[in-house]
């Protein structure tokens, strides 16, 4: 992920980071890319995602400087680089002339909403299956969200950020009210005028799924040239 006001000293320690290489304050920037091209290529790194690429600004000294990195390390590794971030092609990163370098070796995606279904494939449910796969509640029955698809699909329009809101805040109930497990439940009631203190109030065990934002549509971008554990919703909450 590209840092906040990234440079391409911070660029490049994020793609040290990744691959847990060693890096110390006294390292230049071209000692860790060194460090960097070799591991990558010594590891047999085919695919580089790099999101939230649209935090560079080449019309920046810093901003041109890690865009530079970028090309530089396209050309050095023999793998297929993948940038996703916002509303990429009205950003300066793709325009005026150090955008137009890394354009003319890219192709634009734009990614809309997940599928219920693409051809035999089932997308959505995938990604609902590896989201459940590392819930950390203690009484949660594997199965239980891919058997809502077409509710969680309708709820969410398909979007992962807006389904992943939804299962972790269905989650931080589940751990509050101590149920440890999710349930689609009911439709929230509306509050009572007067209600009853907290230490009076059943638990129902029925967490709701509930907050649906919305969230920017992202585009990817890849360029061909010469798995982080995913954090567990309970970690996440506390």
């Amino acid at each position: 992920m590209v840092p906040p006001g990234a440079t391409a000293k911070t660029l490049i320690t994020e793609f040290a980071r990744y691959l847990g290489i060693p890096v110390t304050t006294r390292m230049t920037q071209t000692q860790i890319t060194e460090a960097v091209c070799h591991t990558y290529t010594q590891a047999g790194v085919q695919l580089v995602l790099i999101d939230e690429i649209h935090r560079l600004n080449p019309r920046t000294t810093t901003g041109a400087q890690a865009a530079d990195l970028l090309k530089d390390l396209t050309e050095r590794l023999a793998a297929t680089f993948v940038y996703a971030g916002i509303d990429l092609p009205d950003t300066p990163l793709f325009t005026g002339v150090r955008g137009a370098q890394l354009a003319g070796r890219a192709t634009l995606i734009t990614c809309g909403p997940l599928p219920a279904r693409h051809g035999p494939r089932h997308p959505f449910r995938d990604v609902i299956t590896d989201i459940e796969n590392n819930l950390d509640l203690h009484h949660h029955q594997p199965g239980t969200l891919p058997r809502h698809i077409p509710y969680l699909h309708q709820r969410t329009a398909g979007r992962i950020g807006s389904l992943t809101r939804l299962i972790r805040q269905a989650a931080i109930t589940a751990i509050c009210d101590g149920t440890e497990r999710i349930t689609r439940g009911r439709p929230p009631r509306p509050p009572r005028r007067n209600p009853p203190p907290p230490h009076t109030r059943p638990l129902t065990g029925r967490p709701q799924m509930s907050h649906h934002s919305r969230n920017s549509a992202k585009s990817a971008v890849p360029s061909r040239s010469g798995n982080g554990t995913a954090r567990s919703l309970r970690n996440s909450a506390r």
